[in-house]
């Protein structure tokens, strides 16, 4: 009895460790975003005038908006042609499906430095070049691999008598995908637009190999912004952010219950 006690109390102290390490440094910037002192300086002094110089702040701007959308544009993009490719991968046979399946990882396993690398040569080769353009396009392929598993994993769990019995009650092809597949798969789609979301919003190394000056998106301004000097401004916007994203994700795991029905 004693000893169980201690091992939950071990548990717990180590979950509470956990959390810790990954929230305490997000708590501290959140707060001194709310600090007059742009060095951290202590005693704490409460003050909103780094938000409100961050509206002013057009580079930081501009980099926000084209960070969202390469990320929206990115999210589509990929949810619409990962799932695509996930149902045609479930419910067809083919020569070097496998194969296809297989090189669905090494984009997600090899470092991003190399794989920057490699789209700024093509991209330049095939007269693409640097842009926002080009970043768009590096990021879907970075984000598509991770649909394609996302829904695939999903649609392991899909039963397909279900489509067989919508087949023999009279419904077509894109009647039976958008009535039952979709609908089944749904929470595998969010859940793989999210990750897409993610990657693209949150991607640097693409994006500082396809960027162009005045053409940035938020981590490359942000970078380039420490490197010229800190400022709190870049705590306003982060925190921005992060209260958004955090709001989003909680609204979605509440809306598709991916925590079960409680």
């Amino acid at each position: 009895m004693a000893t169980t006690r201690i091992l939950e109390g071990l548990g717990r102290l180590y979950i509470f460790l956990l959390l810790a390490f990954l929230y305490l440094p997000i708590i501290i910037m959140a707060l001194m975003s709310f600090n007059v002192s742009p060095f951290y300086q202590l005693p704490f002094e409460w003050t909103t005038e780094w938000y409100a110089s961050l509206w002013q702040n057009d580079q930081l701007i501009a980099a926000t908006w084209n960070s969202l959308e390469i990320a929206i544009i990115t999210t589509l993009i990929s949810v619409v042609l990962g799932s695509a490719a996930s149902l045609a991968l479930y419910r067809y046979e083919f020569r070097g499906k496998k194969v296809l399946q297989a090189l669905l990882f090494p984009p997600i396993a090899i470092p991003w430095l190399i794989t920057g690398t490699a789209m700024l040569i093509f991209f330049f080769g095939v007269g693409i070049g640097r842009g926002l353009f080009a970043i768009l396009l590096g990021h879907v392929a970075l984000a598509l691999p991770y649909v394609i598993v996302v829904v695939s994993a999903r649609l392991q769990t899909f039963a397909p008598e279900l489509e067989e019995a919508a087949r023999s009650l009279g419904a077509n092809q894109w009647q039976v995908t958008m009535r039952v597949t979709l609908p089944w798969i749904m929470p595998g789609v969010i859940a793989g637009g999210l990750f897409a979301f993610a990657v693209s919003f949150d991607q640097f190394v693409v994006s500082y190999f396809l960027s162009t000056p005045g053409q940035t998106t938020l981590p490359v301004e942000i970078y380039a912004a420490i490197r010229k000097g800190f400022t709190p401004e870049i705590n306003a916007v982060s925190t921005i952010i992060i209260v958004v994203s955090m709001a989003l994700m909680l609204l979605t795991a509440r809306f598709f219950k991916f925590g079960g029905e409680k």
